[in-house]
């Protein structure tokens, strides 16, 4: 069996909120991705997902649990062994508009890596630009533009060729596609698609577009306020979801035969997500789950892989 290259283990990342009051943000994660795969995390605004790619590449210190990247504890390691790490894993925002220097030129942007790692000078370095920029789509006149020159699906694509400037083998992709205008977002998750057999990436997806999820994806984390609650290979996941959060999920999908997506069945949850600061005791998700049962209010579901490579956390099994 070989290593994955990243191992979360029962990951948390709380935040204080005032006076003695705890949010848990993230509250005990655990997953694996293998290289050269594409774990895709999926759930509702607020769940934790940003949190737990943040946590991961070390924007945030974690609270409890252990990230191992090729085998070491990224949140254990000295200065040098940092900056190492930080060459091997990049991350590619969630919005475009406020993750690029609006001071700095795009040849900038890009080459900052490059210049913080000693990578390349002079001629070579600004060769390595032009390169990447193609790369993306854009060409080589766009490195001598300022971000605000640029669409939001060109912001997104320097902010592409920024994370590949170091070379790196893992990316955490933050809701990349979540700001940009539909007709875009399939060019910039087709270009990951590419960029990732081209150079045998591995990627972090996190994002609530379930659909674009799938077409990325090999395998599909499902987070609820903080926790997983289901984690599969994605058409295992499509076809058979075990959680009913998840099948919540999946039935809000539209489908493009208009014929089938007037008979079938949407699944409505009732009430809001509840506060992460004041969880509901037992399963989080049980306060809307349709299928709650009174054992649910008192335990909270263990963590257990009920088919090979399916994983599920609820009491229903």
């Amino acid at each position: 069996m070989i290593e994955p290259i990243l191992q979360v283990k029962n990951l948390k990342r709380h935040f204080n909120v005032g006076r003695n009051e705890v949010l848990r943000a993230v509250d005990g994660v655990t997953f694996d991705v293998q290289k050269g795969e594409t774990l895709g995390l999926v759930g509702e605004s607020g769940c934790g997902k940003s949190t737990t790619g943040r946590t991961i590449i070390r924007l945030y210190n974690a609270t409890e649990g252990k990230v191992l990247f090729k085998g070491q504890d990224v949140h254990a390691l000295n200065k040098k062994a940092t900056k190492a790490f930080t060459r091997q894993m990049q991350m590619i925002f969630q919005d475009p508009y406020a993750s690029l220097d609006p001071r700095m030129l795009v040849e900038d942007i890009i080459g900052e890596g490059i210049d913080i790692h000693d990578l390349y000078s002079g001629k070579q370095r600004r060769e390595r630009i032009v390169s990447l920029l193609e790369t993306v789509g854009l060409n080589a006149d766009h490195a001598n533009r300022y971000p605000h020159e640029f669409s939001g699906g060109q912001r997104q694509r320097v902010g592409i060729a920024r994370a590949l400037a170091i070379e790196p083998e893992f990316i955490i992709a933050d809701e990349p596609i979540s700001s940009l205008d539909v007709s875009i977002r399939a060019q910039v998750v087709n270009l990951l698609k590419q960029l990732q057999k081209e150079r045998r990436l591995t990627y972090l997806f996190i994002a609530h577009d379930l659909a674009m999820v799938k077409h990325i994806s090999d395998y599909i984390g499902v987070m609820y306020l903080g926790v997983l609650v289901e984690k599969a290979s994605s058409n295992r996941l499509y076809e058979r979801p075990l959680h009913p959060y998840t099948e919540a999920l999946l039935s809000a999908i539209p489908t493009p035969d208009p014929e089938i997506e007037r008979t079938r069945e949407r699944i409505i949850l009732k009430g809001e997500i509840p506060s992460p600061i004041h969880p509901p005791s037992g399963c989080r998700f049980r306060t809307r789950c349709p299928k709650a049962m009174p054992e649910c209010a008192v335990k909270e579901p263990e963590w257990k892989e009920k088919e090979p490579d399916h994983f599920v956390a609820c009491h229903l099994y």
